[in-house]
């Protein structure tokens, strides 16, 4: 799917094109031109692209490789950007936005339907926007920026998932807590990856793009790399924050374990002479023998006696470990 969106001061078009052939009478007629390419499928329709617009081989081969890390190359005639933009269908982490710009135009290609741009579609299509005064350097700008403010509401949510997850840990763990707290460090070092080389790339834009950025658009990539240290600053705060999270859960558990195994160990501990006292009255002496050999059997009290004995001796205990201060 090919979109254009072809702009200038006085106005705009926006149209789907079926063929790439169809581009060079956008070019010719208007200041700037932005086409977005929707699927990267189509060979013949690449292959078609590029010859319109003049690609390197190369840079197309990495427009259809999505693995690419955020980078900035500059060729002849274009130069050619990398981002990594947050998915906005919600089964991927990231998806890759291949980004060219040239003297007038501006080509991006996307792996699917769907981006973050629809805030600067709708500010080209107000004539008094400062983008329609401006040449594809500052919708190049927009675009990357768009791509980078993005990141924000990502983080926003993981924020509140870990927020629920402190209150959880705190109140009421869970077998599940532990994949949850996982689940969301893997999300930040994914987001990780994605925004931290975005740095090394806006960089490169501010110092080796004079052919095709302006001084005056310059200024505003200087603002993305401000929002990019932002996000890179609040992606290792919250990872640090999933890391004591599962430290307090593993301490909770720990503490947990204590308890149960405190609570047995005082059980067992009072059971333990009851044990022996009822062990040593089941030994079958037969007392007819010897005056020694377990009296008490002859005694009226004898049954009585031992059960005062196993009373008293366990209600001692419970007594010394209450002084202790162990069923706190």
């Amino acid at each position: 799917m090919i979109r254009v969106i072809a702009y200038g001061p006085e106005g705009m078009i926006e149209e789907d094109v079926q063929r790439p052939a169809e581009l060079a009478a956008y070019l010719e007629a208007w200041p700037v031109t932005w086409i977005n390419v929707d699927g990267l499928g189509d060979e013949a329709t690449l292959w078609a692209l590029a010859e319109v617009f003049g690609l390197h081989r190369l840079a197309l081969e990495d427009v259809v490789s999505p693995g690419q890390r955020p980078k900035v190359e500059a060729y002849d005639d274009c130069l050619f950007i990398v981002a990594r933009m947050p998915a906005v269908n919600g089964h991927e982490e990231t998806e890759q936005l291949g980004l060219f710009l040239g003297k007038s135009f501006v080509l991006t290609f996307q792996e699917r339907p769907g981006d973050c741009f629809d805030g600067v579609r709708a500010r080209i299509r107000q004539g008094s926007a400062v983008i329609r005064r401006s040449g594809p350097d500052y919708l190049a700008y927009a675009l990357v920026d768009a791509v980078i403010d993005a990141y924000f509401p990502v983080l926003e949510q993981v924020h509140d998932e870990l927020e629920l997850l402190d209150e959880e840990v705190l109140e009421s763990p869970q077998r599940d807590t532990v994949s949850k707290i996982h689940e969301a460090k893997h999300r930040l070092q994914a987001l990780r990856r994605a925004i931290g080389p975005h740095r090394e790339a806006i960089n490169s834009l501010l110092r080796d793009s004079a052919d095709f950025v302006r001084p005056e658009t310059s200024i505003y990539l200087r603002d993305c790399y401000d929002h990019l240290i932002r996000l890179s600053e609040r992606v290792e705060v919250y990872r640090e924050q999933c890391a004591d999270l599962l430290s307090i859960y593993l301490t909770i558990v720990s503490n947990r374990m204590n308890e149960v195994m405190k609570v047995l160990t005082i059980i067992a501990t009072i059971f333990i002479p009851l044990s022996f006292i009822a062990g040593l009255y089941g030994m079958n002496f037969n007392p007819e023998i010897s005056r020694w050999n377990m009296p008490e059997l002859n005694w009226v009290l004898g049954y009585p006696f031992a059960l005062a004995v196993m009373a008293g001796t366990a209600g001692v205990l419970v007594f010394y470990f209450w002084r202790k201060g162990w069923f706190d």
